[in-house]
């Protein structure tokens, strides 16, 4: 029996792709004949749902101070990589670094999967660059995010095996010098449950009368929330009874609200915090279609969503958005933050029902191509 070491920043009560890709991965795994240990931060100490999962988890509190807390995830990381055949990390910083040096010097196979470039993510929290990806790739780094950056690229170019999620991350990992012969491109799986409910159902369960236009994400500045409340105004003018709801939570709420509140839409625009899976199918099942107005997306479970469940989809076309949806076909690609081109292709949707259901016909079709049961047969073929 082949013994596989996830290690990862963030795992369930948590909230994020790779929390749940995390449990998805590593269910399936230990279903398919591996031993698997999961070694997490953690913002809980236990969880009741732990004895349920098929594999170990090990959670780092994150109540203890940084610094110590990264010193014990590194020696628990080096005590299980001796009892482990592979070491596979879900990021290339906070897992991947100690992860590196524990396979290394436990002579063990080590595997890295990466879905963003977490030093630009920093240097935008930071207020460090004023830069979207894919100009933050060809700018000097300084201080801290130069360190971050040069962590990411270490370890990255000293993996045996290199997992992405779409081919806009492959060229993104190319570009820090890694091989393309190292690199593999998986697109992860969907897995969504709609919602058996009609709209006028959902509605009433969700408490929000109108017309939904739904968008969701973590409340950061690239995913553009802030323009689809600026527009609220001329879609009013479009439709009286449109309402913009946006499912997610970060450290953009307070301004987000702040400019809902000024701009007098507190019956208009919901900022509804974060949804299990459960809700978030309930929200879908309410909306009229789903608008992701992001300035970077290495690939996107929220699109999926939104087809699993029949929505017309609209997103801008960036990063890995272009992977999944065909211009006029699936769906419909706008550039990011225009003002213009998201009014119109939304105005476009709202007067077209018949071009919504043939979106949402073909979403669908499209959704079952990226299926959980594909990822982890791609994924246990690398393994293995």
């Amino acid at each position: 029996m082949q013994k596989i070491l996830i290690t990862t920043g963030i795992f369930p009560p948590e909230i994020g792709g790779p929390a749940s890709y995390a449990v998805t991965i590593g269910s399936h795994l230990a279903k398919s004949n591996f031993q698997v240990t999961v070694i997490s931060y953690s913002s809980v100490r236990k969880s009741d749902n732990d004895k349920n999962l098929p594999f170990k988890i090990v959670r780092i509190w994150k109540g203890w101070p940084k610094g110590i807390r990264h010193l014990i995830y590194f020696f628990i990381v080096l005590g299980q990589a001796k009892k482990h055949d592979i070491v596979f990390s879900l990021n290339a910083v906070s897992a991947g670094l100690p992860a590196l040096i524990s396979s290394r010097i436990r002579r063990k196979k080590f595997f890295v999967k990466i879905v963003g470039d977490y030093a630009w993510e920093m240097a935008i929290y930071k207020n460090k660059s004023p830069f979207l990806i894919n100009d933050f790739q060809n700018t000097t780094k300084k201080g801290w995010i130069k360190i971050l950056a040069n962590i990411q690229h270490r370890v990255c170019n000293s993996a045996d095996r290199i997992i992405v999620p779409s081919k806009y991350l492959a060229g993104i990992v190319q570009g820090w010098g890694v091989g393309p012969n190292k690199i593999t491109v998986i697109y992860n799986g969907v897995d969504f449950t709609p919602s058996s409910l009609s709209r006028e159902e959902a509605r009433k369960q969700v408490g929000i009368p109108g017309n939904i236009i739904l968008s969701s994400g973590r409340l950061v500045p690239w995913k553009g929330f802030k323009m689809l409340v600026k527009i609220m105004p001329k879609l009013l003018e479009i439709n009286q009874f449109f309402r913009l709801v946006i499912v997610g939570d970060g450290p953009d709420r307070k301004s987000l609200e702040a400019m809902i509140r000024n701009m007098n839409l507190d019956k208009k625009v919901y900022l509804v915090g974060r949804k299990s899976k459960e809700d978030l199918a309930i929200y879908l099942a309410a909306s009229d279609m789903f608008v992701l107005n992001s300035g970077y997306e290495g690939f996107s479970h929220q699109i999926l969503e939104a087809m699993v469940a029949g929505l017309p989809v609209i997103a801008s076309a960036i990063g890995g958005n272009k992977e999944i949806v065909s211009q006029g076909e699936n769906g419909f690609l706008v550039r990011y933050n225009d003002e213009f081109n998201l009014i119109e292709a939304i105005k476009g949707l709202w007067q077209s029902p018949e071009l919504c259901k043939d979106l949402s016909e073909k979403g669908k079709e499209t959704a079952k191509k990226f299926s959980v049961e594909r990822m982890v047969e791609e994924t246990i073929r690398i393994i293995r």
